[in-house]
């Protein structure tokens, strides 16, 4: 019997691309393995501009969105603001999963927590590789920290592009298909992957398939490694077609 899997999803408020493309991502899986269907579950957390000032504030607001997703018994949570955690300090993805864990267990619906940026981390660990090129939409303090948290987990950023967007929602209304040539200003003569959306607002997915082909590397983002480690934790094969070198199949897992 086909199985269905609540997916919950702890969301920035002015979020509008993690709500498109991680489900995208796992319909066109479940079009691909007619094994399970997925039902997306959204609680969401306050912030508007992305400022280390406004993450924080809006990261003390996670145990919230944990507790009410765990009222729905989701199979699965998923915290997706990438610089949200970041900008905590470094390996904060392990503390942060840690205690939403802790908080779904005590309502009785435990379940895997995965965060976007301990997703990404993995991914590119997943690749096998450690230095990564990487496209942000933040403004360059941010970025350096997305750049300082990576080197700590032992991925050198070798180089990196900031379009330097404060405004959250501007961040959603920005054309993925013109990543194809923005990445020809990344420098990525040193790098063994690309991050072509370090954050999960910045819309990325049409464009990832077509610049991987285009530079020759595996190409990944904060979303498509949060769907990979989605499908890991429920134990399903991580598969996506034409969504990188992350969901290709070719990863032993």
């Amino acid at each position: 019997m086909k199985k269905n899997y609540r997916v919950g999803l702890i969301v920035p408020s002015s979020n509008t691309t993690m709500e498109t493309e991680i489900p995208a991502m796992l319909q066109q899986r479940s079009q691909l393995k007619d094994d399970c269907s997925f039902t997306f579950h959204s609680s969401r957390m306050r912030m508007m501009h992305v400022t280390k000032e406004e993450l924080k504030k809006m990261d003390s607001d996670s145990d919230r969105c944990a507790l009410e997703l765990s009222d729905a018994r989701c199979d699965v949570l998923a915290y997706a603001c990438l610089v949200a955690i970041m900008a905590q300090g470094c390996n904060y993805h392990v503390s942060s999963e840690s205690r939403l864990s802790e908080v779904v267990a005590e309502n009785g619906g435990a379940s895997p927590v995965i965060s976007s940026a301990g997703a990404l981390v993995a991914g590119i660990k997943e690749l096998g590789v450690k230095k990564v090129a990487i496209i942000t939409p933040y403004m360059k303090p941010l970025t350096n920290m997305v750049i300082e948290y990576l080197n700590d987990a032992g991925i050198e950023v070798t180089d990196s592009i900031s379009l330097e967007v404060p405004d959250n929602l501007e961040v959603g209304k920005l054309d993925p298909m013109r990543l194809i040539d923005i990445v020809d200003n990344l420098d990525v003569s040193q790098a063994e992957a690309v991050v072509l959306s370090a954050c999960v607002q910045m819309p990325s997915l049409p464009a990832i398939q077509p610049v991987q082909n285009k530079i020759g590397l595996p190409v990944l983002s904060a979303a498509t490694a949060t769907v990979y480690q989605i499908l890991k934790s429920l134990e399903l094969d991580p598969i996506v077609p034409n969504a990188g070198g992350l969901l290709s199949g070719n990863i032993k897992v």
